[in-house]
């Protein structure tokens, strides 16, 4: 061994650190698998001693509702066929020949299941209409409002007007847009973290309740309360944004349960 070179021992303690990870991995992928084999044995039975898929199942043990589409959708993502995995995502036009092949595949007579195949549509229009709305938000949150863009000017412009119908806009960039709730002269970079997103929010609370709108633009522009209005309906949506993308299917399946329990008391 070289003269100076120092060769330290490897730690019992790290060893013995790493051997309860690997065991704990392999003990939950071992469960992982055994659940898993286990339930699709428990659909099969199921399935021979009743004659009926797990569709059925949910439809039937489950009123109309969130919680029933949530059901569905997680079925069918669930699942081993690829024609079940590939419903969430058709196009709306395609979900009547989608529930067809569905029933097809799963071998149910219509004519005996006639409401099975309503049950199944509504759900699964609810399921690829929520994931329309995803795609068509983010589209416009990520879109950035552009001065050069004469469509984005007007509604812009438009704003002005329904809040400041009696006050002619002395140019684009102007100390003005304070008196609407903007931080600064040009309300383009107000616009930077909810992109088209947020004037369209605008734009619309302005147009289709105006007098809620202008009362509070006034308040707002009170001394005692002193907030930028428009910047505060620029965060509103975009916590709306947030639940959109990121709530939970089990936080909504807890909400529809405390919803029927509620439903059943009263």
């Amino acid at each position: 061994m070289p003269m100076g070179r120092r060769v330290y021992p490897v730690s019992s303690n790290s060893q013995h650190n790493q051997q309860p990870d690997s065991n704990r991995v392999l003990t939950q992928l071992l469960v992982l698998l055994y659940c898993k084999c286990l339930w699709r044995g428990l659909k099969f039975v199921i399935r021979k001693v009743t004659g009926r898929c797990e569709l059925q199942w949910i439809c039937y043990n489950n009123k109309p509702g969130a919680r029933r589409t949530l059901k569905i959708e997680s079925s069918l993502k669930c699942s081993k066929h690829e024609l079940l995995q590939s419903a969430i995502s058709v196009h709306p036009d395609s979900v009547e020949k989608t529930i067809d092949d569905i029933m097809s595949l799963k071998k149910i007579n219509l004519d005996t299941n006639p409401q099975l195949g309503i049950s199944l549509q509504a759900c699964l229009l609810q399921i690829v209409g929520y994931r329309n709305l995803v795609v068509e938000v983010e589209k416009l949150r990520r879109e950035p409002y552009d001065c050069e863009n004469p469509a984005h000017e007007e509604m812009l412009v438009k704003l002005w007007k329904e809040l400041r119908p009696d006050s002619p806009l002395s140019g684009r960039i102007s100390k003005q847009w304070c008196e609407i709730g903007f931080q600064g002269n040009d309300p383009k970079t107000d616009f930077r973290g909810m992109g088209l997103l947020g004037l369209h929010n605008l734009l619309y609370f302005a147009e289709h309740d105006k007098a809620t709108a202008l009362q509070v633009l006034h308040d707002s522009l009170q001394p005692k309360h002193s907030m930028h209005v428009t910047i505060m309906h620029l965060h509103i949506p975009f916590f709306l944004f947030l639940l959109l993308f990121y709530s939970h299917h089990c936080h909504a399946q807890e909400r529809s349960q405390r919803g029927s329990q509620q439903d059943e008391r009263s």
